[in-house]
């Protein structure tokens, strides 16, 4: 950044350089042409006096290395010149200067001579016989202004570039050297600074970005935190039942179990495998809603009818648990994953059936309303202490752990609705009183 700023403030200085330097050129070539034209006017005047009290005879040993000399009669015709043969030379009658001497007494123009590449000043006077006294002189060129101040003007060009650079080298060090010493950690103590208050748009993005990135990091040390504990909670979870299957199957191998333990023994084998595959099937669930389900297919849904398949799902583990599983709305349009809104009512059902109380109720409601739709599921069970109530989203997390285990709960199924809920942008809130029952309430925006 010092180096363009240096660049530019050199870039400046030396097109400011430049522009004086044509400027002034032009204003000194228009003065010498003004101070040259008045010189030839003056000496036209007094030689013409000289011309008109001497006639001829003014011109014997006259030397004049400066000036063309022209004599010119009345009829044009040459009377004498200086310079060239006068027989060989035309008639000077309609030349601009002296047709106008002729005319008012005094007569001035300006030509380019072709043939000396240079451009002449002519300033005639009228002699009191008549005759026109013409002189004429060359007019200095821009190039040999140019090179009559060669020395001086490269003299001055060579300070100005040095002088330019210094103060273009200092300058850009002392622009940026407030930028250099901004804390990027901190960028915010800076607003209000009346020497940033030309970059405060940047502090403040910078700031804002730096609350973000901040955020981002926490959030990120936090989903590294949560994987962590998942992955060691996931490894706990397994080893439960596969070392009850272990152990299970060595008494069974080594012929330790009566004949009438062995049927016990199988079943606890498989009420163990079942446990296993079903906390399995429920960490890749949320696997996959961990990634947001992208790669899910999304469709405009009924709720009402994901409701009810996965109320007829759970209907069979509710009879066997002596509770009553009803459902009740209206059809309600959703734009979502159909597998995912079915796992939401799946895990919310599944919960409410196996923390109920015999003969107890879930009731499952669908309302359809302008802007949303909601979710109801009612329960009549155990219900969840107050203080517990903002942690059961949590993965593996448990009211009653030997409780959760004795009904075969895998501790993922209320983060799993988390997860579902989340992907499609809605809202979940839970009510419960112990020995009440607890319902739980999504409310899901319409597109």
């Amino acid at each position: 950044m010092s180096k363009k700023i240096f660049h530019s403030i050199w870039l400046v200085a030396l097109t400011v350089f430049l522009a004086s330097l044509v400027f002034i050129m032009g204003v000194t070539y228009s003065y010498f042409s003004g101070v040259q034209r008045n010189q030839l006017k003056v000496e036209t005047q007094l030689a013409a006096q000289g011309v008109a009290l001497n006639g001829m005879d003014y011109f014997m040993n006259l030397n004049s290395i400066d000036y063309r000399i022209t004599w010119i009669g009345s009829d044009g015709a040459i009377l004498y010149d200086n310079e060239a043969d006068r027989s060989g030379m035309g008639n000077h009658l309609e030349r601009e200067e002296v047709k106008e001497a002729l005319e008012t007494g005094f007569g001035e123009s300006s030509r380019y001579s072709q043939t000396l590449s240079e451009k002449l000043f002519y300033s005639a006077q009228r002699l009191p016989d008549g005759t026109v006294l013409r002189l004429s002189g060359v007019q200095n060129t821009l190039w040999s202004l140019l090179l009559g101040f060669a020395q001086p003007i490269a003299l001055v060009a060579l300070l100005a570039l040095i002088l330019s650079f210094i103060l273009a080298s200092r300058l850009s060090k002392k622009i940026v050297e407030p930028i250099n010493q901004i804390d990027l950690e901190n960028p915010a103590s800076y607003l209000g600074n009346k020497e940033y208050e030309e970059i405060e748009p940047l502090l403040y993005r910078m700031s804002v970005q730096q609350s973000e990135i901040r955020r981002n990091q926490r959030e990120l040390e936090k989903a590294s935190h949560i994987r962590q504990e998942f992955t060691a909670n996931a490894s706990h979870e397994l080893k439960t039942p596969l070392h009850a299957i272990s152990g299970y199957a060595e008494l069974l191998e080594g012929n330790m179990v009566r004949v009438e333990d062995i049927r016990p023994f199988a079943g606890k084998i498989r009420q163990e495998a079942q446990r296993m595959t079903q906390l399995v099937c429920d960490i890749i669930d949320l696997t996959k809603l961990d990634g947001g389900a992208n790669e899910m297919q999304r469709n405009n849904v009924d709720l009402l009818q994901i409701a009810k398949n996965a109320v007829d799902s759970v209907q069979s583990e509710a009879e066997k648990q002596n509770v009553m599983l009803t459902l009740s709305g209206e059809e309600a349009t959703l734009y979502g994953v159909p597998q995912v809104l079915y796992s939401i009512i799946y895990n919310l059902c599944d919960n409410a059936i196996k923390y109920n109380r015999p003969n107890g109720t879930v009731e499952v409601s669908v309302q359809n309303y302008d802007r949303s739709v909601v979710l109801a599921v009612r329960d009549t069970g155990i219900g969840i202490p107050q203080e517990y109530q903002e942690r059961i989203f949590e993965r593996f997390y448990r009211v009653d752990k030997s409780h959760s285990k004795e009904i075969g709960g895998t501790g993922l199924g209320l983060s799993i609705v988390k997860h579902g809920v989340m992907i499609h942008n809605a809202a979940i809130t839970v009510e419960s009183e112990q020995n009440i029952g607890t319902t739980f309430t999504v409310i899901f925006p319409k597109k």
